[in-house]
């Protein structure tokens, strides 16, 4: 079973950046697909970036696409949302998850979640 651990949340204005850490525990989170989803108040949670097991191939949602970079270090288990130009509207709980089969936009697709953290932007 894989435990997930977000951090790095936090307030910032429009313009700024804030990189997110997910730190996996209890299983090795090398051989994972992973991904980022967010969710707004009264929204529904919406993919934001995923990245292969071996970092090879990434792929964004339209609205955060060369804004947002995925990442991952294998070595200490973590995978990284470096975000930068930061909008009110990215406003939103952000959550890291496993992926655990079909297509990798789908929050269907993850099974394991972290907890979220808040990402607050001011205009």
């Amino acid at each position: 079973q894989v435990q997930l651990v977000e951090s790095g949340g936090g307030l910032v204005q429009a313009g700024g950046s804030l990189r997110l850490s997910c730190a996996g525990s209890r299983r090795t989170l090398s051989d994972l697909r992973m991904g980022w989803f967010r969710q707004a108040p009264e929204k529904e949670r919406e993919f934001v970036a995923t990245i292969s097991y071996n970092g090879g191939i990434r792929d964004y949602a339209d609205a955060v696409r060369g804004r947002f970079t995925i990442s991952r270090d294998n070595a200490k288990n973590t995978v990284y949302l470096q975000m930068n130009s930061l909008k009110s509207e990215d406003t939103a709980v952000y959550y890291c998850a496993a992926h655990s089969g079909g297509t990798p936009y789908s929050r269907s697709s993850y099974s394991y979640w972290g907890q979220g953290t808040q990402v607050t932007v001011s205009s």
